[in-house]
């Protein structure tokens, strides 16, 4: 099935390929819960619903909210999703496996929250305005043995998202990368990356990581 994506909704990319990756690597009972946070047109919560899993996905954007829940119903799958900021939508349940595609690129200007289709992507001068928040609030929404998957660009500092998590008592490392062409975004940035020190390397590379942290049993 192809995807329904319109405009100001962030479309599968990369990133999601290789998490969608990541995600059929990864050993689910039938029935498991799953949450998908920032589910955008909702490939990835579709994906884990294929395998028989109870899925619940949230975004911010309720154009996003419609959207994933088109098309989970084109493809005839089960898939609660919720509006919401992050966890907001589901405090106090608990899960088996948290995806998360979140905002990761640096943007210049300040920190406050971006606004428009921007949110799909910006995430503050070092781009952990999100990937902070998931690092910090998803490890309480895990069940023993529960797996968070986050995928994320190199630019945004792994290390510190291994350090939040291993901090937080998880078994956390990296398990994928994948070397791609930088895109619009980070083209129309390149001067500012390289002022801040934030690209080494001459071509226009970005790199992307997905982390897994598992809850010990």
């Amino acid at each position: 099935m192809r995807a329904l994506v319109p405009p100001g909704v962030y479309a599968p990319q990369e990133d999601t390929d290789l998490l969608v990756g990541a995600l059929r690597d990864e050993p689910l009972p039938d029935g498991a819960d799953v949450l998908d946070v920032g589910t955008g047109s909702g490939a990835l919560a579709i994906e884990a619903a294929r395998r028989g899993t109870r899925v619940t996905a949230v975004d911010v954007s309720w154009r996003a909210v419609c959207t994933a829940r088109l098309n989970a119903r084109l493809a005839r799958l089960p898939v609660r999703i919720r509006h919401g900021n992050l966890f907001a939508p589901v405090r106090g349940q608990s899960f088996d496996l948290i995806l998360a595609n979140p905002p990761y690129v640096p943007a210049p200007g300040s920190d406050q929250a971006p606004r428009g289709a921007a949110r799909s992507w910006d995430a503050g001068r070092d781009g952990r305005l999100v990937l902070d928040r998931i690092c910090r609030e998803a490890p309480a929404l895990l069940r023993p043995g529960g797996v968070l998957l986050v995928v994320h660009s190199a630019l945004s500092c792994p290390d510190r998202t291994l350090t939040h998590l291993r901090g937080s008592g998880l078994k956390a490392s990296v398990t994928r990368r994948r070397v791609i062409p930088f895109g619009p975004v980070l083209r129309s940035r390149e001067g500012w990356l390289r002022e801040r020190s934030l690209m080494a390397t001459p071509d226009q590379r970005e790199e992307l990581v997905v982390v897994r942290a598992e809850v010990p049993v």
